[in-house]
């Protein structure tokens, strides 16, 4: 049996990087709706980055599996991880 395309529901996850243009520090994060999320993180409705925004995103991925978004979020917190994003991701800010 073949899905129409237009009833396919795709469900995405994002692992994305933020730059406080307060203090000027990263933020990691993993979300399924990044337009929503960017904007929690700059009304002040997140833990984590209440009190450094605002924010600026500069870089993410989309991912079709939850699993391999956290894994590669949990990655880009570790130390070897921190030195991928600074070299890879991030070298031109």
């Amino acid at each position: 049996m073949v899905i129409p395309r237009n009833e396919v529901k795709w469900n995405m996850y994002y692992v994305y990087i933020l730059k406080s243009l307060k203090i000027n520090k990263f933020y990691t994060g993993v979300t399924d709706n990044l337009k929503r999320r960017i904007k929690e993180h700059n009304s002040g409705n997140s833990d984590f980055t209440s009190w450094s925004g605002p924010y600026k995103l500069i870089w993410y991925s989309a991912f079709d599996n939850k699993e391999k978004a956290y894994n590669f979020e949990k990655y880009l917190k570790s130390s070897s991880g921190f030195a991928f994003r600074n070299k890879r991701l991030i070298s031109n800010l």
